[in-house]
C-alpha cells in the first residue's frame, strides 16, 4: 500500500513539473510510473488469490 501511495505522489509531482521538463522526459517518467503501478496491481492480485 505504501508503494501505491508513493507512486501516486510521484505521479502528482511529475504532473506538476511537466511544464518545466522536456516532453520526452515526461513521457518516459510517466511510462515508468505506469509500469510500476501495473506491476504492483498484478502482485496484489496474485497475492489475494493465494
Amino acid at each position: 500500500m505504501i508503494a501505491l501511495v508513493a507512486a501516486l505522489l510521484l505521479l502528482g509531482i511529475m504532473l506538476g513539473a511537466v511544464v518545466q521538463l522536456p516532453l520526452s522526459v515526461s513521457l518516459v517518467a510517466c511510462a515508468v510510473i505506469g509500469v510500476w503501478l501495473l506491476v504492483f496491481a498484478m502482485r496484489e492480485r496474485r497475492a489475494r488469490r493465494h
